[in-house]
């Protein structure tokens, strides 16, 4: 797996994840669990999303 997400798009992946994750666990839809995703992407610095697309927001 090659690193294709920079730190800005990492930082939000955060962000949101957690955002969603906390929701649901206060009682949100159960879709919120999704939060997991950005998560580990954000994690790993790698979305297989990215890959079709040839995107990367990481720098040289």
């Amino acid at each position: 797996m090659k690193i294709n997400i920079g730190t800005i798009d990492r930082t939000i992946r955060f962000v949101v994840g957690f955002g969603l994750i906390i929701w649901a666990l206060r009682g949100g839809p159960v879709w919120a669990w999704i939060g997991i995703v950005p998560i580990l992407t954000a994690s790993f610095r790698f979305c297989p999303a990215y890959l079709p697309f040839g995107i990367s927001t990481c720098g040289r």
